[in-house]
């Protein structure tokens, strides 16, 4: 696909929570050419109502059958945003953890997808080990005491933490992965840039994805 070259570059990382995705994002802010900005989860959770919480960070498994109603409009918004500053000429990287594994399947990242047609999207896949991501859970984060289930003397992966490793990678097409237990951000920063250098696949990952029914 031909892209319009006055638009800005899309990067959207996708992963597990603790895989890595927000070091590499602000790796790309602080190394890469130009205006970056950040529109990924925490920074869309920040200016979401609190009783509408985890928001887009619903975990699989369908335990908020409540919220799911909302998470499609907050996914839409967010990406036409994205869309928006691109098309006015700004990189956008933005970090997720998209799933379908809800109460029923929303068909959320297929239409994100679709509302980024026409414009210069990588897709990269965030991967690390899941004894890696244990071990970053049980890392205090300042502030963030509740946001991770960590691990118990009787539990040593919890469910939930099992549930994003098998969930967060399907349907698994991607322009790039990552491996965030052998490369540090920076690394996963300059395998992006390289990727970016050469061109996006074609047909690209998001191309392939908006087909999808």
């Amino acid at each position: 696909m031909t892209y319009d070259s006055s638009a800005g570059q899309i990067v959207i990382l996708n992963g597990a929570p603790r895989s890595g995705k927000s070091s590499i994002a602000n790796s790309i802010q602080e190394h890469f050419d130009g205006p970056w900005m950040n529109l990924g989860v925490d920074t869309y959770n920040d200016m979401t109502p609190e009783r509408y919480l985890p928001g887009i960070g619903l975990r699989p498994g369908g335990e908020r059958p409540d919220l799911e109603e909302m998470i499609p409009f907050f996914y839409a918004a967010l990406y036409e945003s994205i869309a928006i500053h691109a098309g006015l000429g700004l990189n956008v990287v933005a970090d997720f953890g998209h799933h379908d594994s809800y109460s029923q399947p929303l068909g959320i990242l297929a239409d994100c997808a679709r509302r980024l047609e026409g414009l210069p999207v990588l897709f990269v896949g965030v991967r690390c080990p899941i004894r890696v991501i244990m071990k970053r859970r049980n890392i205090p984060v300042p502030g963030g005491h509740t946001l991770y289930v960590k691990a118990t003397e009787n539990d040593a992966v919890p469910h939930p933490v099992q549930l994003w490793q098998e969930q967060v990678h399907i349907p698994g097409i991607y322009d790039l992965e990552v491996d965030t237990s052998v490369l540090t951000p920076l690394e996963c920063a300059e395998a992006i840039r390289h990727r970016l250098d050469l061109g996006i696949p074609e047909p690209s990952a998001f191309e392939r994805i908006a087909a999808m029914r």
